[in-house]
């Protein structure tokens, strides 16, 4: 199994400073469902890790946040993939949780229930956060230049030893590229 571990808001779809607490909030970013998609037809299990304060800041409840992930499934369906599971983290930054990105307990959730090693598996994130915790589960961070990616970058520059892409479909056509060099006989 191939797996894949993305970061939702601001890679698979527009971020926002007011956070997105409602369904209608929910815009993919221009190409992220088709590499969604294109990931799945080349065998890859994709998987959400996200964090989602937005619960513990009361600004949207666990309804809300499941019709959401309605919405995101049925978009990325509709565009021809799958997203096989979605973790997220519903504490704030002051909860001192296991599961909040920057903290690996979403990625080491996923290995436990996936009976998986991360060792390797790309994680792309648009934050410095989602570098960290993929770092520390033994993922391969990837960081892309959508939602707080631009920013990230002006703010870490060089300490950000990462492979850098300008969105999820970009980084997507990489993966798929470098997964097609390791195939015997291409």
């Amino acid at each position: 199994m191939q797996l894949v571990i993305l970061d939702r808001d601001g890679v698979i779809n527009e971020d926002s400073a007011a956070y997105i607490k409602s369904p209608e909030e929910w815009i993919p970013i221009p190409g992220s469902l088709e590499a969604i998609a294109r990931l799945n037809r080349a065998g890859w299990y994709v998987v959400v890790a996200t964090n989602q304060s937005g619960i513990a800041r009361m600004l949207f409840d666990p309804d809300t946040l499941v019709r959401i992930h309605e919405k995101m499934r049925r978009s990325v369906a509709d565009a021809g993939g799958l997203i096989s599971a979605i973790f997220f983290c519903p504490h704030g930054p002051h909860d001192n949780c296991g599961c909040r990105k920057p903290r690996p307990g979403l990625f080491l959730d996923i290995a436990r229930r996936l009976r998986t090693d991360l060792h390797g598996v790309p994680a792309i994130g648009d934050s410095l956060q989602d570098l960290d915790a993929a770092r520390s589960a033994g993922a391969q961070p990837i960081l892309v230049r959508t939602g707080k990616g631009t920013g990230t970058l002006a703010a870490y520059g060089a300490s950000i030893t990462v492979p850098v892409y300008d969105n999820l479909a970009c980084a997507v056509d990489d993966l798929l590229a470098t997964s097609q060099q390791d195939i015997p006989g291409n």
